[in-house]
């Protein structure tokens, strides 16, 4: 038993990261002791940002449950963020936030996870919390909250699998892969019939098996006093009892002797998608980690020979997939190639395998293994450059492996893997070996099926049946939970100390003799640097019936330079383990990079080719066309994504740039040729137009330096911005329409066109739309999903770039709740501008204020503060300036906005969804005739 192994040692571990790339060396050190109950504890000290992450793992997810009794600790995730004997209802989420911090759980096969990242002087009240939901939660699960969350977690399946394209496939395969009584053969989600059917005392008795100091690891990371933190932890969790020892599940790999061959006709695919899927072994196994290095070279980038033959040479897909999945007590190995609309897939079928013939004909080289290892040593250290990240790995691989200190072993592990282990695995695991395959086809095109495949069996939702849980008639049985005795007050929250003070990191400046403004801010703490050369203009410089010729350009810059290929592009960013994207925006495009420090002249300078010296390859364009189109052709199903586009149309009004999604339209990017990428490159990529932002261990010296060649070999020539039409003016409320038959749920989005990012109210709309839709516990999340069980999320917000954006209230919700959420959100949002209690402006305040403790913590969220900067041209303490405005906000103001910029009798009102049960009730909404809308 992995963790058993360890239990009662206390020892202090100073681990020594050490890269192989010629990195210095990182320093991780950590304390775990363990408490007299079996809970094991974890201190890691970093003192870089006034800040402190719990992390609480316990080792129970979905492989604890058996039949007939699945999706319990998926549930319980939810529970326990209810309440507890002395923690209020929804004060989870109320205490944490006012606190300035952040919270969230998730469950996976594996485990479930809890954290907090909070300021330092808020970690005693986080400790107090946790407690209380392990040791003194069960007498609060009534019935009521029982049926609650079940309605919660129905709509959570309703959103993440039953109302998308292909979400029922990894039901469809654990079903296939695994036998009945195998835990991973149901969802982590499991069951609604098992969920109905389980009694109050079932989910209890579940709860007091698995999630128990005994089941645990508490990891807390980050600026803490040590002594009074172990003081602490002794208080609050050393007198909850142990519920016993539980073993570690056993593994259990499958095999098979016949391949197994399903197919599913699905609601919302608009193209074929295969899957073939061998039964392999458990994660942290030498087999495992062979196995991922095959998929790396199976399948990922140009030498790989899935791109090579389905991608390039046959051109049946826009990309292709594999990945080893090796989780607790069994693995598999995926291939997934989702298709263009008339691949059929035995087709597909017969390409995967050609590539594994020239993989075995082919192989690999040296190079190619070190290439991947080197790749997945960055990743690895990028994967640990939080507070928060550092403290969950941590306490996973206490865990699954008996100690925090595997980290570096891990990553060893990863290194040692030779060829020889690769082409063993191979032989071992995919050649010659029954597989199941499954075949996931747009309804009616049964004709593109892999041959010999039998339909997989699938009940879906009737939309007119489906209802809440709550309401059941029966007394369910009463449920002592055992007594769990303390010896102090427990419903005394904790006081907090003082605030840590706002402490803004320094930013340096500078300007290349071009004109381009430069910015960066040294952060030293990891050895990796981060960098954006940003242009303004974006899909804005886009003629509006060529949309999609910037995406394309951001696309094909990283299709090759003057003097490299694309492949030898490509194995150059491998070889530097860096990281380079083009990205195209509403308003920007952006060359995003991040590499080693010991890297970062020689990324900077790839950037650089990447930008300047582009190859513009005829092949490449063809076929990042066809991907582009094929993006766009698979979009219109997706009801979330029809949702944004129709309703930016009607916002914008049609012959705005920005009613027009930035990959484009069918029409639009079927007409552009190669020489329309060519024109908006001439006169759209200036250094008038561009900044560069750095940070990471890097100095401004250094950063400088590295510039040179931008400042040299780019000339600041004048860009023509064009002149934005009208919008159309919102006179009255309308309602309109766009039927997805047989949707399970309806995307609601209301709102009006609203203000710049630059307009002096921006920020203060953001803080008084903060208690309506802007957080958690917000009061239309609250509402719609806490106390009515209609959706899994609702919110809403402004955002605005340079120009005028949106004001949003959106939510996915139940199909049958669709009229009476749509009252909702009016009442709710014509209430909002009569004021709210000083209590809520009180929450506010401490929600903002605080969590600047936070705000600054990682590489990505200092690079984009400076890019806010650059772009809108911000004073460099913008964020304090924004504090002093938070601490002075009071009602009359709240109520000002409120009245500004929250009128719903002005109003877009659309939904998305089945008109055949949703479109007749909503005629008596008040707003008139719904204007029925197509797809397109």
């Amino acid at each position: 038993m992995k963790r058993e192994q360890l239990k009662r040692a206390a020892f202090t571990v100073i681990l020594l990261l050490v890269a192989a790339c010629g990195r210095p060396a990182l320093r991780i050190d950590f304390e775990k002791y363990t408490l007299d109950n079996g809970l094991d504890v974890i201190l890691h000290e970093d003192r870089s940002d006034p800040i402190v992450s719990v992390a609480l793992v316990y080792h129970v997810g979905s492989n604890r449950e058996e039949p007939g009794r699945t999706g319990f600790a998926h549930l319980f995730e939810h529970i326990l963020f209810q309440e507890s004997e002395n923690v209020g209802q929804d004060q989870f989420f109320q205490l944490i936030q006012q606190a300035g911090g952040t919270l969230n759980g998730f469950t996976f096969e594996d485990g479930t996870v809890y954290f907090e990242i909070v300021p330092k002087n808020a970690l005693e009240m986080v400790l107090w919390m946790e407690s209380d939901r392990m040791g003194y939660l069960l007498s609060t699960v009534t019935q009521e909250a029982f049926e609650n969350q079940q309605d919660v977690v129905q709509n959570e399946k309703r959103y993440r699998v039953d109302n998308r394209p292909y979400g029922h496939t990894d039901f469809v395969i654990g079903k296939a892969l695994y036998p009945e009584d195998h835990p991973y053969n149901w969802q982590v989600i499991g069951s609604f019939e098992d969920l109905r059917a389980a009694s109050l005392e079932d989910v209890k008795n579940f709860f007091l098996k698995w999630y128990g100091p005994h089941n645990a690891t508490l990891v807390i990371a980050g600026d803490f006093d040590a002594t009074q933190t172990k003081a602490w932890v002794e208080k609050y969790f050393g007198e909850i009892r142990s519920s016993g020892t539980v073993s570690d599940p056993a593994p259990r790999p499958v095999q098979f002797v016949e391949t197994r061959r399903y197919f599913h006709e699905d609601n919302f695919a608009q193209s074929p998608e295969l899957n073939m899927v061998f039964p392999t072994v458990e994660g942290y196994t030498s087999d495992s980690y062979a196995l991922e290095m095959l998929a790396e070279l199976l399948a990922t980038g140009k030498r790989a020979p899935l791109y090579q033959v389905i991608v390039e040479d046959e051109k049946l897909a826009p990309s292709a997939s594999a990945g080893q999945n090796g989780m607790e007590i069994a693995g598999s190995f995926n291939f997934r190639v989702r298709a263009f609309p008339e691949a059929d897939l035995t087709t597909v079928e017969a390409a995967i395998f050609k590539a594994l013939d020239r993989f075995e004909e082919e192989g690999f080289t040296d190079r190619d293994l070190e290439r991947i290892k080197t790749k997945t040593e960055t990743a690895f250290y990028n994967a640990i450059s939080s507070i928060f990240s550092k403290a969950l790995q941590l306490g996973l691989y206490n865990e699954y492996n008996g100690t925090p200190g595997f980290l570096a072993q891990d990553l060893q592990n990863y290194l040692d893997v030779t060829r020889e282990d690769v082409l063993r695995v191979y032989e071992q695991y995919i050649k010659d070996r029954p597989y199941v395959l499954t075949s996931f086809v747009p309804r009616g095109r049964s004709d593109l099926v892999a041959e010999n495949s039998e339909r997989f069996p699938i009940e879906e939702e009737s939309l007119i049946a489906a209802s809440p849980t709550r309401g059941s008639e029966s007394t369910p049985a009463e449920f002592e939970a055992p007594a769990n005795p303390s010896s102090f007050d427990r419903s005394v929250m904790p006081s907090f100390g003082p605030d840590p003070d706002l402490k803004l990191p320094e930013i340096w400046h500078a300007e290349l003799e071009n004109g381009i403004p430069v910015a960066g801010i040294v952060h030293d703490e990891l050895p990796l640097v981060r960098f954006a050369i940003t242009l303004r203009g974006g899909q804005l410089l886009d003629a509006t019936d060529q949309v999609g010729v910037a995406n394309l350009v951001s696309d094909l810059l990283m299709e090759g330079t003057r003097n490299r290929t694309p492949r030898e592009l490509e194995e150059a960013i491998d070889d530097l383990g860096a990281s380079i994207v083009v990205l195209t925006g509403r308003e920007t495009m952006t060359v995003q990079a991040g590499c080693l420090a010991s890297k970062f002249e020689a990324t900077f300078d790839l950037a650089l080719e990447i930008l300047l010296e582009p190859r513009w390859d005829q092949q490449e364009f063809d076929r990042l066309k066809a991907q582009n189109l094929e993006a766009i052709h698979r979009s219109k199903a997706n009801p979330a994504t029809i949702a944004v586009n129709t309703f930016n149309r009607l916002l914008y009004g049609e012959a705005h740039i920005s009613s027009i999604p930035i990959l484009g339209t069918t029409n639009s990017v079927e007409g552009i040729t190669i020489d329309d990428l060519k024109d908006y490159y001439k006169r759209s990529f200036s250094a008038s137009v561009a900044h560069v932002a750095v940070v990471g261990a890097v100095t401004r010296s250094q950063a400088l330096a590295a510039f040179q060649g931008l400042e040299a070999d780019w000339p600041a020539g004048e860009v023509a911005f064009p002149e934005l039409p009208a919008t159309p003016v919102i006179e009255q409320a309308r309602l309109y329409f766009v039927d997805v038959p047989g949707a399970k749920q309806s995307q609601l989005r209301i709102g009006n066109l609203s203000l710049a990012y630059t307009d002096p109210d921006y920020y203060p709309a953001y803080v008084m739309n903060y208690k309506l839709g802007g957080s958690f516990t917000s009061t239309l999340n609250m509402i719609l999903r806490e106390e009515k069980g209609y959706t899994y999320g609702a919110r809403s917000g402004f955002s605005g770039t340079a120009n005028p954006g949106p004001f949003v209230a959106s939510a996915a919700v139940q199909s049958r709740t669709t009229f009476e959420s749509l009252t909702i959100f009016r009442e709710e949002l014509a209430s909002y501008s009569e004021g709210v209690s000083d209590e809520n402006i009180t929450f506010t305040r401490n929600a903002l204020v605080k969590s600047n403790a936070r705000a600054f913590e990682t590489l990505g969220a200092l690079r984009g503060m400076i890019g806010r900067i650059l772009l809108y041209d911000l004073p460099d303490d913008y964020v304090r300036q924004r504090v002093q405005y938070v601490q002075q906000f009071d009602a009359r103001e709240h109520q000002r906005l409120a009245r500004q910029y929250i009128d719903p009798g002005r109003m877009i009102y659309l939904v998305v969804g089945d008109a055949a049960t949703q479109l007749e009730p909503l005629r008596q909404l008040g707003l008139g005739e719904p204007i029925v809308l197509e797809v397109e």
